[in-house]
């Protein structure tokens, strides 16, 4: 487990050649995943875009460096529609209000801490008042630019130390293997009707996402063979983007699209 200032400023070396690539500039979340997703990357030379490092390329997040494979994992995010989405909504988690969803205010957000290995975001610091306590993710029901909103029952959910946060991720994640129904997930903090606006509100937000997707990426060539979950190949080098291969690639999942946004050209 990290907080974001032991990310924050991070050298970042490419094992490959042993050399620096820059350094930790801000730290990309997607709000509904509660992850980070992306690494923006400070580098010496003057860009002239924004670069940045899918989570999923990082290989460690030490006491002295973020490590990754190569200097080929740094992408330029002009050409990931995703991540340029992410970066847009501006979410930053520290410096908010955490609020219930009734309206209480139960403090401000001074850190938040990551599980280094996947980028999920498992807890929150928060300021109390007279106090600094600490709050597990599994509260959190929205991260948003200004306001965390927070489960009613946060406020009696409030941990001494961020150590605890651990033990209560991995209590919660058994609770959710053993209680959640075959092939499928049911989220316990919400019910009835809002839970139905949700799912309608989520839905809605997926499909304006995929037609962004298709603007950005129809007509393009992909430079790589893309593969599809099962490892298989799923688009050769070359070819040209068409709505359909497009919607397939959607089906296939988020990891399929970002792959084919990191290797396609006009």
């Amino acid at each position: 487990m990290k907080n974001s200032a032991q990310i924050m400023n991070l050298p970042i070396v490419s094992i490959s050649d042993g050399a620096q690539i820059g350094t930790v500039k801000t730290l990309v979340i997607n709000p509904e995943k509660g992850s980070i997703d992306f690494l923006t990357v400070e580098q010496e030379d003057v860009q002239l875009s924004l670069k940045a490092i899918p989570f999923k390329k990082v290989i460690g997040i030490g006491e002295f460096a973020v490590t990754v494979e190569s200097c080929h994992d740094v992408i330029d995010l002009s050409e990931i529609p995703i991540a340029n989405q992410l970066v847009n909504k501006q979410i930053r988690v520290k410096n908010t209000k955490a609020m219930t969803r009734k309206g209480q205010l139960l403090g401000e957000v001074t850190e938040f801490f990551v599980d280094e290995e996947t980028g999920e975001i498992i807890g929150v610091e928060l300021d109390v008042g007279d106090r600094q306590a600490v709050l597990s993710s599994q509260f959190v029901l929205t991260y948003g630019k200004d306001i965390l909103v927070v489960s009613e029952d946060a406020p009696s959910s409030l941990l001494a130390e961020a150590r605890l946060l651990v033990s209560a991720k991995e209590q919660d994640d058994e609770e959710t293997v053993e209680n959640a129904p075959q092939n499928e997930y049911v989220d316990e903090r919400h019910s009835g009707g809002e839970m139905v606006m949700e799912e309608a509100e989520s839905k809605e937000a997926l499909q304006a996402l995929r037609e962004k997707q298709m603007e950005l990426l129809k007509g393009k060539r992909v430079t790589k063979d893309i593969v599809d979950k099962n490892g298989n190949t799923f688009i050769e080098a070359g070819t040209v983007l068409t709505e359909e291969l497009i919607q397939k690639a959607q089906e296939e999942g988020p990891s399929v699209i970002v792959d084919i946004s990191m290797n396609v050209e006009a």
